[in-house]
């Protein structure tokens, strides 16, 4: 699809009598979202036809799952507003989770717990939740698009990039759905899990998460491979570390 018809596909998409404002908004957003596009105008050009783009959520807090998603978008998705996740508010993310998904062709999201995480490390679990995510979708995809890692043992061509949810719309759209069903899952762990305010810091190590931590000990949710949670299972003292919330 080229920038002129692409301009025209999404308009048509639109009532009549659109002001000028919500035309340029959109001619701007059609152009950006085009731009988005290049890495998998690339792969159709060889050839593939069902590109999925993935992404992970939740590598850096102590608590909670790292979560992958795996989306194929049509050639002619558009969403407006759509960007790498970190760029975009809660409410944002949500509103346009739910339109990814009602535009998708296959979406997946899958998880690694801290029982399993702890085991294989970080990075292994978040290379395995990105296979499961990959291994749901259907139809299979036939190139893959992935945030900054590679996966090994898959027999399909991928492509990883470097800031991938900012260079292309396929791994924007899987780092939505992913931060999204992640921050949903540590909010359902915040009822089982009192006391730690999982609904509020998703398990990041916020100063409120490190209080609740010292005063309460780990749960099962906490990455004991991760510091200070290491440290704290082991028997250290990290409450008489001053600098622990500076």
């Amino acid at each position: 699809m080229t920038f002129c018809s692409g301009i025209s596909l999404i308009l048509l998409r639109f009532k009549e009598g659109l002001g000028l404002d919500k035309q340029k908004y959109l001619l701007d957003e059609v152009k950006r979202i085009e731009d988005l596009k290049r890495y998998e105008y690339e792969a159709y050009n060889k050839g593939f036809q069902y590109i999925a783009g993935i992404d992970e959520a939740g590598r850096g807090p102590i608590a909670g799952p790292v979560m992958a998603a795996a989306v194929i978008l049509s050639r002619n998705f558009f969403c407006p507003g759509i960007n790498d996740s970190k760029k975009l508010s809660a409410l944002k993310r949500t509103k346009l989770a739910e339109e990814i998904k009602k535009q998708a062709i296959s979406w997946s999201v899958a998880a690694v717990f801290p029982s399993y995480l702890d085991k294989v490390n970080i990075l292994n679990a978040t290379r395995e939740a990105m296979l499961l995510a990959v291994k749901n979708l259907s139809p299979r995809p036939e190139y893959l698009l992935i945030d900054a890692v590679q996966l090994p043992d898959i027999d399909i061509k991928q492509y990883p990039l470097i800031k991938g949810d900012s260079l292309s719309v396929s791994i924007a759209a899987a780092s939505i759905l992913a931060k999204v069903e992640r921050d949903r899952v540590m909010e359902a762990f915040d009822s089982l899990y009192p006391g730690y305010g999982f609904s509020r810091h998703k398990g990041y190590a916020t100063r409120e998460h490190l209080q609740s931590l010292l005063r309460l000990g780990a749960c099962a949710l906490h990455r004991v491979s991760f510091e200070p949670v290491k440290s704290m299972v082991l028997g250290a003292r990290y409450g008489e570390q001053p600098a622990l919330f500076e």
